[in-house]
């Protein structure tokens, strides 16, 4: 249907741009992920009354964390995007954390990025340049998420762009 986004290579260059691909978009209630076995996109669940994603969620195609899935990306564009939407993007850094459920804990870092089509986001380099309280609305969104799916988020560190893509070359795939 949509075909093997796993794939399509991120093509990480040295201004910190890749590819994403957007599963859930910003303002959603509906939990959205890709689902490889069907090569679409599924309703994973829906979040508590009130909640909803702060920004646009996706992944890294080409690449695989330690929770075994392709790495978390979070996009902070002008408008939401949609499900299955290709998006080329600029690292500006990630929050580095833990997730644990009732069996297991491991690394699930959520990378931040905007697009570089945009006409409000071009000089954004860094986290820093986001507006004040962006990224501890964000991480506290995560925490909560969590919670509430009885699981804990716990933010390890705030890194930068070259953190960022450092994790994205470490989990690239091989062609």
């Amino acid at each position: 249907m949509f075909g093997d986004f796993s794939a399509l290579p991120h093509n990480l260059n040295a201004r910190r741009e890749c590819r994403a691909i957007i599963e859930t978009p910003r303002g959603a209630r509906q939990k959205i992920g890709y689902d490889p076995s069907t090569g679409a996109f599924r309703l994973r669940h829906v979040l508590a009354d009130g909640m909803m994603f702060p920004i646009d969620f996706g992944f890294i195609p080409s690449t695989r964390g330690e929770d075994g899935d392709p790495l978390d990306v979070m996009v902070y564009g002008d408008e939401p995007f949609f499900p299955g939407c290709l998006v080329d993007v600029r690292l500006i850094g990630v929050i580095e954390a833990t997730q644990t459920d009732e069996r297991e804990t491991c690394r699930n870092d959520r990378l931040m990025a905007v697009p570089l089509v945009t006409r409000r986001y071009g000089e954004v380099r860094s986290m820093d340049d986001l507006p004040p309280g962006l990224v501890g609305e964000i991480t506290a969104f995560w925490v909560t998420y969590n919670r509430l799916r009885d699981r804990t988020f716990d933010v390890l560190d705030i890194g930068d762009a070259t953190r960022a893509a450092d994790l994205v070359q470490a989990a690239t795939l091989a062609p």
